[in-house]
This record gives structure tokens, C-alpha cells and sequence, in this order.
């Protein structure tokens, strides 16, 4: 592989776009968004920063569809964010058809791409891109679940006094306030995190990881984009070298979980092929009913996507 995209030159994708530079994976990143001369300045500052930090992939900013041409993945992080006195209903409507749009126009220049989303609200803007590409299940999917695990496993970092790299952890469901982290699956140099931690910490941790993104929101008044645009950019890293990385993903169900047509977050491999599997965890009886609230709060955010003309 030796093309991707990033769709946006906004904090996500360029950073997404700058990490996979250091990455120095693919011969060339394309940066494109609709306001070209953005996309061309950020994409010029990397390319500037390569005999800096030594890396050679060449990375172009463009507004030109026709340069996105034989990409072998696409990353999307086009749209708006929430803004006030909107409903999620019209952050949805705008979103869906930029998520749309963009996805139609990637499929006119490239064959059989490989597309990560991140753009929001995630699960349905990843079931938008499906649906307009027309692609296999396994082509398509979603960037949640590696940022989300990553602010789980950063606060459980801070309260342990530990690296995080020694810290492995699994998060289910969708992308918001419904996620389902898994305890029981969290572990910290193969130890069970439950072993380390009380009880009381580890549920504050959970519900602190649950509304990480509007922790941050709060702090800055925008997005987080440093930690999303590196996740992105792991699961590009992931493809490319064909890793068989085992990542939390927003995913195509069918009958996985008793869930079935429908996108949300669960373990899967991850190669050259894009999801190579997807893993059926063993839920206990308390995890498969949070589970299911969750696949119910995206359903209902999909029909609201359903009833739309996009």
C-alpha cells in the first residue's frame, strides 16, 4: 500500500495526516479538505518537517477529488461539530451528507479503498459511508474505540503510577455516554486491573472515561485532536504493515452479540484486508445488558439517519 487520504484538514485530520508522516508507512498522504489553500498549508508545514524528523512520505494538500485518486485507505474526519442550539437530529443531517458526499467522491477516484470514519456521531457516520460506498462490511468501519480505550487506560496510568503502555484494555458499544468499558478484560502487566485498583476508583475512572471527550470540550471549548488523529492513524499503521491487531472498532454486525445490521464498537483484527474478524467476547449477564443499552441508543440514532434523505 502506498496511498491513503485524509478527508478534513481540520485538527483531526491534520494530525491524523502528521502522525502517519512520522509513521513513514506509505509513500504518499494526501491531505484534502474544501478549503484547499488550508489543506495545502498544513500538508506543506509536514512535508517541511520531514528532513527534521526523518521521515520520506510525502504528504499533499489538496481540494481536488482527482487527487485522491488509487488510495488504498481513506480516512474521514469531514463535518461540524455540535454547536449550541443544535439538535443531534440536525448535527446528523449535516453531518450524514458531508460523510455522504465525501464518500461518493472518494469511490469515483479509487477502486476498492479501505475507509476508517471519525467523523460524528460515530456509529451512524460510519453506517453513512457504508451505505454511499458501497463496499464490503469489512472495508468499512469506524475510529471510537482505540481513543476511547486510550483515555481509559490514561487515567488508570495516572491513578496506578504506572506506564500506560503496560496497561491492555477492551471498551464495547457505541461512541458517547453508552460505551461499556470492560473491567473484567483490563489488565496491567497481564494482572487484572480489578487486583490493583479499588472498586470505588475504577467505576469513577469508568464514568470519567465515558464523558472523556466532553471533559476535554469543557477544558479547550473544541474537540480533542491529538489523541483521535493518532488513533486514526494506528489503525492505518495497523493495514499497511498487515499487523493483525487486535483493536476496538466500530464494526458491521451480522448476529454478533445477538446484534445484527447495524455498526457499533467491538474487539476485531485488523490486517491488509481491514477487519479480518470480528471477536465474540464472552459477556456476563451485567455487560451484554449494557451492551444492548447501548446498541439501542445507536439504533435510535440510526433511524433518525434512516428517515432522512441523504
Amino acid at each position: 500500500m502506498s496511498k491513503v487520504t485524509v478527508v478534513g484538514a481540520g485538527n483531526v485530520g491534520a494530525t491524523c495526516a502528521n502522525v502517519l508522516a512520522h509513521k513513514d508507512i506509505v509513500k504518499e498522504v494526501v491531505l484534502l479538505d474544501l478549503k484547499g489553500d488550508f489543506a495545502r498549508g498544513k500538508a506543506l508545514d509536514t512535508w517541511q518537517q520531514a528532513s527534521i524528523d526523518h521521515y520520506s512520505t510525502y504528504v499533499k494538500g489538496t481540494d481536488d477529488y482527482k487527487d485522491t485518486a488509487g488510495s488504498d485507505i481513506v480516512v474521514i474526519t469531514a463535518g461540524i461539530p455540535r454547536k449550541p442550539g443544535m439538535s443531534r437530529d440536525d448535527l446528523i443531517s449535516t453531518n450524514a451528507k458531508i460523510v455522504s458526499s465525501v464518500t461518493k467522491s472518494i469511490m469515483e477516484h479509487s477502486e476498492n479503498p479501505i475507509i476508517i470514519v471519525v467523523s460524528n456521531p460515530l456509529d451512524v457516520m460510519t453506517y453513512a459511508a457504508h451505505k454511499a460506498s458501497g463496499l464490503p462490511d469489512t472495508r468499512v468501519f469506524g475510529m471510537a474505540g482505540i481513543l476511547d480505550t486510550a483515555r481509559y487506560r490514561a487515567f488508570l496510568a495516572t491513578e496506578l503510577e504506572v506506564s500506560p503502555k503496560d496497561i491492555q484494555a477492551v471498551l464495547m458499544g457505541g461512541h458517547g455516554d453508552t460505551m461499556v468499558p470492560l473491567p473484567r478484560y483490563t489488565t496491567v502487566a497481564g494482572i487484572p486491573v480489578e487486583e490493583m485498583i479499588d472498586g470505588d476508583k475504577l467505576d469513577a475512572i469508568v464514568e470519567r472515561t465515558k464523558k472523556g471527550g466532553g471533559e476535554l470540550v469543557k477544558l479547550m471549548g473544541t474537540s480533542a485532536w491529538y489523541a483521535p488523529g493518532a488513533a486514526a492513524a494506528q489503525m492505518v499503521e495497523a493495514i499497511v504493515k498487515d499487523e493483525n491487531r487486535i483493536f476496538p472498532c466500530c464494526a458491521k454486525l451480522n448476529g454478533e452479540y445477538g446484534l445484527d445490521d447495524m455498526f457499533l464498537g467491538v474487539p476485531v483484527k485488523l490486517g491488509k484486508n481491514g477487519i479480518e474478524k470480528v471477536l465474540t467476547l464472552q459477556l456476563n449477564d451485567d455487560e451484554k445488558a449494557l451492551l444492548e443499552n447501548s446498541a439501542q441508543h445507536v439504533r435510535d440514532v440510526m433511524e433518525v439517519f434512516n428517515k432522512m434523505d441523504v
